[in-house]
Parts: structure tokens; sequence; C-alpha cells
């Protein structure tokens, strides 16, 4: 359902869900000069497969670039373009504001702080057991803050 009212949300400016979280963490400080596709999936925590198909066509739209990294030329790193800033900042974030502000009018701020608290326990647990399925000591960073 978020992904289709998300959608819905932003669809004039031809963006998905998917599409609107890539630009959302390209538009981070911490992005400013791109993000490898393996550390966008893992911020994303999506595959590196189903990115792949995505930072395709948002090449093709121009909101990104994907190039060579200077460091390791084996790495490609992905940018937001002039285009996808402005479709970001301009077009997309005003609207995806009104969204998220029409999806929670019910919610009191003490209802928002919960949920986000046990939104981030469970997404804490499934990290934990994704890791041990995975035989790995911690789970991996993704950027999102543990949970006490």
């Amino acid at each position: 359902m978020l992904h289709k009212t998300g959608s819905r949300a932003v669809e004039e400016e031809g963006l998905t869900t998917q599409q609107w979280a890539v630009l959302g963490a390209l538009s981070r400080d911490k992005a400013q000069g791109g993000m490898s596709i393996g550390d966008l999936a893992r911020y994303l925590m999506v595959s590196r497969q189903n990115l792949s198909g995505l930072i395709g066509r948002m090449e093709r739209d121009g909101h990104v670039v994907v190039a060579a990294d200077k460091q390791d030329r084996r790495s490609r790193v992905v940018r937001m373009t002039d285009s996808g800033r402005h479709v970001w900042q301009v077009l997309a974030l005003p609207k995806i504001h009104a969204y998220y502000e029409q999806i929670l009018a019910d919610f009191s701020v003490n209802d928002v702080t919960h949920t986000l608290h046990y939104l981030l326990k469970m997404l804490e647990n499934m990290q934990r057991l994704d890791a041990e399925w995975h035989g790995e000591d911690e789970p991996a960073d993704t950027g999102v803050p543990a949970v006490a």
C-alpha cells in the first residue's frame, strides 16, 4: 500500500517510491560525492540486483549518473545529476512531505514516536536474524540507529 499510494503522490514527476528512496539517499550530505552501488544497496536494504535495473532506468531518465570510482576502478559510484536534484528538491519533496502529512493526519506526536520506536526495534531484530542466517557476528551497518 505504501508503494501504491506513495508512487501516486509523485507519479507526475515520473517517480516511484523506489526512485524517491534512491534520490533521498543521494541527497544526504554524506552522499554529496555519490555512493557506490554496494553502499547504496546496503543503505536502502535491497539487493544489488534489484537496485541495478532501477539505477539503469533513473540514469536513462537523467536523474543519476553512474561512473567508475576514482579510487577503485572496479567499483561504480552513483551520483545525482542537476536534473535529479531539481526533481527531488523542487518537484518531489514537497509532494512527499504532503503525502506523509496526509497519512499521519490522525496520529499524535506520541503515536508517531511510539510507532517509529517499534518499527526500529523490528528492523533491528530482522537485521540480527539476517546476520545469524548469513553467519555474521554483527548485523550490517545500514545507517539506521540501534534502538534501546
